[in-house]
């Protein structure tokens, strides 16, 4: 009854008495208490944290194992971008989904939502050829997980609303070179008694809270302690523990070697926009929402904070300034097709009443801190200042306040979307009001939150682990800018900008057979052809193909500042990219030797990370990350022994990359190995 009254009356509201009623009624937040004992310990024989795409893919493919898994996920939903953060539009490149070279269960999620449907892309959206409704994304997903377990004959453990407060890492003596997680402690809340149900409040609201063991009057809390499920006799590694989370949360907090925002301009890096790196400048997050076209203008009431706002929005170029082009970018229902138009060359069908578009914008919803007065994610040397790597003091890695500022600025956009006149990119006279459309907003609106908004922002990047250091590798693995990039280095540019060395070391690197030549003087730079691949590795256990597509930070605190501008140079690095693998080291932290990465947060640079960020790819790492966990636990072997000790792991290697291989899930695209250099016919 709660339920249905509350998410009624919240529904009935407009926008911006939700918004400042949220804000008012916001309690303060209790002051933390010392840890509880656990008031539940679960076993599990993998433990994946986060369940985001890849996360989920961790679980389904161990599950397929006949794996015992806990899966926790900060929000109530699994699926990540699809569901929670809301950017239900798969992105896909046109090649490989015409091929349909995808992971087993990524093209098992795409059948489900095309039954579902009766057709793949309800929305008719035309940035992808699938956009659909978050909360259906979130129902199907889960269906999917609980089929695997009784396929696998595996057992799921789903924790929703839990975030994890504290890891138990010590040195264990099985032969490993370094420390194991042995225990995790978490937390999951729920409404306290008389409270309003979950996802009433933004997440700006809740999140110290929820970090928090004690109970507030928001929330009653149970603490739980994750072990390892008691092995018949000694292995290596009791259990494994995949890092699925949006921001490498489980990075930061076991205080792994990573790398945050911008890498230092190199050889390897040669786009990057600072010669030093910028751990503050990572790219923006977003706080997506559904709005829905109506027959009539809707009342559209100002947000308090818009004057603020304001001077950011914008259309961002001529040729997409259009309103009926931006609804229909990411509309992710349609259930009558309007007339057809075209705008800038790109043609859709017009918008009609009951149309739900989803809203994902560069100058619109995207917030772009860049400082180290608003950075989102909290470099080490923040962590270490805030206390959050005392022990009992991880808060989850974030900035609050910027949270709030995202919120606020995403329901900015809609005020502009809707009632604007201004546009801070293309000047006056191009932006006009569109009222017949109403933010939707209840725990039964596509987004499943009372205040309108996704029930976590879209992430683009967070930590990177750096990997193991090898006689390739000294300073630790690293996928980078020039191990994908269809970029032409031989332009103006690099020649001007890098040193004679490193352009040198730059054109060896991409030679072919004329690499040890070039560095060693005998043939000029520019004498030599690249080569038109990206790199293959020999480790390789999933795959990715994805534009380098940057939404770059801002130079000046606050980003929305007018006049404010996108750091110099930070889209340098965008463009084409070859089709892409990833190999299990990108995969493998330094220190802990039970811990595996599994999507962003893996071993890629500032400038690759902008390409291995999207759906397909977060499937397939997950899935890789899975099978490999299940299968060191069979094999009594440490994941980085497969890639740090040859003559040992050249056969289990080759036994794992098959396994992989064989449940459906790529290791490389067709045609594209050693024997074929040039990879120009994948777009």
């Amino acid at each position: 009854m709660l339920k249905t009254t509350v998410s009624s009356w919240w529904r009935s509201l407009t926008l911006v008495p939700v918004n400042l009623i949220l804000w008012q009624l916001a309690a303060p937040l209790t002051v933390a208490a010392p840890p509880r004992n656990p008031d539940q310990t679960v076993e599990c024989q993998i433990l994946i944290i986060g369940g985001g795409l890849a996360g989920s893919a961790a679980a389904y493919e161990s599950l397929l194992q006949g794996k015992t898994v806990c899966l926790t996920e900060i929000t109530d939903w699994v699926g990540g971008q699809i569901s929670a953060q809301g950017t239900s539009a798969l992105d896909e490149r046109p090649t490989q989904r015409q091929k349909l070279i995808y992971p087993k269960g990524y093209l098992e999620l795409r059948e489900r939502l095309a039954k579902h449907y009766g057709k793949l892309n309800p929305g008719e959206c035309w940035v992808s050829e699938s956009c659909f409704l978050p909360r259906d994304a979130d129902k199907l997903l889960m269906k999917q997980l609980t089929d695997a377990a009784k396929r696998g004959k595996g057992k799921l453990k789903w924790f929703p609303s839990t975030v994890v407060k504290e890891l138990e890492i010590k040195k264990v003596n099985n032969g490993g070179t370094g420390e194991q997680i042995t225990s995790v402690i978490a937390i999951q809340h729920r409404p306290a008694k008389g409270a309003p149900p979950l996802n009433t409040y933004p997440l700006s609201q809740t999140i110290e809270d929820a970090y928090r063991y004690d109970n507030s009057a928001r929330f009653d809390k149970t603490i739980l302690k994750f072990v390892p499920k008691p092995p018949k006799k000694p292995e290596p590694a009791d259990w494994y523990v995949i890092e699925a989370t949006e921001t490498g949360e489980i990075i930061g907090l076991a205080d792994v070697p990573y790398r945050l925002g911008v890498d230092p301009r190199t050889y390897l890096e040669p786009s990057s926009s600072s010669t030093t790196g910028d751990p503050y400048c990572t790219q923006g997050f977003t706080y997506t929402f559904a709005m829905e076209a109506t027959k009539d203008p809707q009342p559209q009431q100002m947000p308090p904070f818009y004057p603020q706002h304001a001077p950011y929005y914008s259309y961002e170029l001529p040729r997409l300034a259009d309103f009926d082009l931006v609804y229909t970018y990411r509309r992710i229902w349609s259930p009558k097709a309007g007339d057809q138009k075209t705008f800038g060359g790109i043609t859709f069908t017009q918008p009609t009443p009951g149309d739900i578009s989803m809203q994902n914008w560069t100058w619109g919803n995207d917030y772009r801190p860049g400082t180290a007065q608003d950075n989102f994610i909290y470099t080490r040397e923040q962590l270490k200042a805030n206390g959050e790597l005392n022990p009992g003091g991880w808060m989850g890695g974030l900035r609050t306040e910027t949270l709030k500022k995202g919120e606020d600025h995403a329901l900015g956009y809609y005020y502009w979307l809707v009632a604007g006149t201004t546009d801070s990119q293309l000047g006056e006279g191009v932006k006009k009001p569109n009222p017949n459309n109403r933010f939707l907003s209840g725990l039964d609106s596509p987004m499943g939150t009372v205040h309108g908004l996704s029930k976590y922002p879209y992430i683009r990047e967070g930590r990177r682990i750096i990997g193991r250091p090898s006689f390739i590798y000294d300073d630790g693995f690293m996928i980078t800018e020039i191990d994908i990039s269809r970029r032409d280095y031989k332009d103006d540019y690099y020649r001007k900008t890098l040193s004679p060395d490193t352009y040198r070391r730059l054109q060896a690197a991409l030679a072919f057979l004329e690499g040890i030549d070039v560095l060693n003087g005998n043939v000029s730079p520019d004498a030599v052809q690249r080569r038109k691949r990206s790199t293959i590795y020999a480790d390789s256990v999933g795959i990715g193909h994805y534009a380098i597509d940057f939404h770059p930070c801002m130079i000046e605190s606050p980003p929305e500042k007018a006049g404010n501008k996108e750091k110099e140079g930070e889209r340098r690095g965008q463009g084409q990219a070859y089709p892409f693998q990833i190999p299990l080291r990108a995969m493998i932290p330094q220190k802990i030797d039970n811990l595996l990465v599994a999507g962003k947060s893996i071993a890629v640079s500032h400038i690759a990370a902008a390409a291995y960020r999207v759906h397909s790819f977060e499937w397939s790492s997950g899935a890789a990350a899975g099978i490999t966990a299940a299968f060191a636990l069979d094999q009594q072997i440490l994941p980085y022994q497969l890639v740090t000790e040859p003559l040992f792991s050249q056969k289990k290697l080759q036994e794992l990359r098959a396994k992989i291989d064989e449940s459906g899930n790529p290791t490389a695209f067709p045609d594209t190995s050693i024997f074929n250099d040039n990879w120009d016919d994948w777009k």
